[in-house]
């Protein structure tokens, strides 16, 4: 369901009504008459109605995380907050941009529509963008011939589905091109890199050479590289290629709920900014 595509028909037919009313429908209705039902409620919900798309489509908008291969740094359930302008204004509701305010960064976690199927909604992080060469070898990622440090920080688990799941965690430093940034990873010891065989063909897929040991690929101009936090549960760039500019939505920046955690553990994540 493209919920943008339902607000803005909503938007523009409660709309209409109000501005019929305004010029034509209230002049034609007997003095004192009250509204009919089918001009009251339009009229009462557009403001609302209007607001909400204008601050939907161009300040922020809310997502649901509804998969584990964000985690630790997004658990299933978490309600995240995507920054819409960040990365430049784009038309509603067919995501055009048409005012450029930067691109995304390595190291951003970003929303964009999946290549595969551009009505689905995925979020991952940038790790490679266009003209990079990203390396991906026994579990060590490298981006122009830089490493991405990892520091062991004991263990994390989780439950999914009907298992327990016990990853090791660390501490990932991500060369962003202007510093630094630091975001947590869960790798499993005994998944592989990739898995060659699971590699769907994709556009530029030449670009990409696979082994046993991970993978090259070099990402070509306007395009990014994503790779999910949870490294060895991630359907990612690995598998189905790079992500145009154009399908960007925008940066995740915060926090603000898990109703499907209220744990005090959960509740300490609630409010706090996402890295």
């Amino acid at each position: 369901m493209n919920f943008a595509l339902i607000l803005f028909l909503a938007t523009l037919v409660t709309g209409l009504i109000a501005l019929a009313d305004r010029l034509w429908l209230a002049r034609e209705r007997p003095a004192g008459a009250a509204e009919p039902w089918w001009v009251e409620y339009p009229k009462s919900f557009f403001p609302v109605l209007l607001i909400v798309f204008l601050l939907r489509s161009f300040v922020a908008e809310p997502f649901k995380i509804p998969s584990s291969s964000m985690r630790p740094t997004l658990e299933v359930g978490d309600f995240i907050l995507v920054n819409k302008f960040t990365y430049g204004l784009r038309l509603p509701v067919i995501e055009h941009k048409i005012v450029s305010l930067g691109d995304p960064q390595r190291g951003d976690v970003v929303v964009f529509r999946y290549p595969v199927n551009p009505s689905q909604d995925f979020i991952k992080r940038v790790v490679g963008v266009g003209g990079d060469e990203v390396v991906y070898r026994d579990k060590q990622l490298m981006v122009n011939g830089k490493a991405w440090p990892l520091q062991r920080d004991g263990s994390y688990s989780y439950l999914e589905g009907l298992r327990f799941e016990t990853m090791e965690r660390a501490m990932e430093a991500a060369d962003t091109g202007s510093g630094v940034r630091n975001h947590q990873v869960a790798l499993n010891p005994a998944a592989a890199p990739v898995y060659p065989q699971n590699v769907r063909p994709f556009p530029r897929r030449e670009n990409c050479d696979y082994n046993d040991r991970g993978f090259t690929c070099r990402v070509p101009p306007g395009e990014y590289f994503m790779m999910g936090d949870n490294r060895d549960n991630s359907d990612d760039s690995r598998y189905w290629g790079f992500v145009p500019d154009d399908h960007i939505r925008g940066r995740a920046f915060f926090i603000w709920f898990n109703w499907d955690d209220i744990s005090s553990l959960a509740l300490k994540r609630v409010g706090t900014a996402i890295h």
